[in-house]
């Protein structure tokens, strides 16, 4: 199977710097090529959640993106909807470093932040 890179007209995901440096730094560690995989699940009281995978490949309606030479990132087509347009960040709150997805399609949150809505 062979999976195209599409880059579509407007993004369908934003990665920052800090998260492709997060992103390297965890591939290099874990010494393996595999491609980071975006997705969204029922959970929670909200309704959705975010999964992040690290895949061999991607599926073969994925929209992959090279988000630098070093990582590829993969979303699954039925995530779209939910994360277009989401900036996905790597920030440190406290002394714990987290994955934060700035998706402005979300209008709720869960209280424990497990879980989100969108329109």
């Amino acid at each position: 199977m062979s999976v195209e890179t599409f880059v579509p007209d407007s993004a369908v995901i934003t990665v920052t710097p800090e998260a492709v440096r997060h992103f390297e730094s965890k591939l290099a560690k874990a010494g393996i090529e595999q491609i980071i995989r975006f997705s969204t699940k029922p959970s929670g009281c909200t309704g959705f959640a975010y999964v992040v995978d690290y895949a061999e490949h991607a599926e073969e309606d994925d929209i992959v993106l090279e988000v630098s030479d070093k990582v590829t990132v993969a979303v699954a087509q039925d995530a779209i909807p939910m994360l277009k347009n989401t900036e996905i960040d790597y920030v440190f709150e406290g002394v714990n470093g987290v994955l934060k997805f700035n998706n402005p399609n979300v209008i709720d949150e869960c209280g424990c932040g497990e879980s989100f809505s969108v329109n």
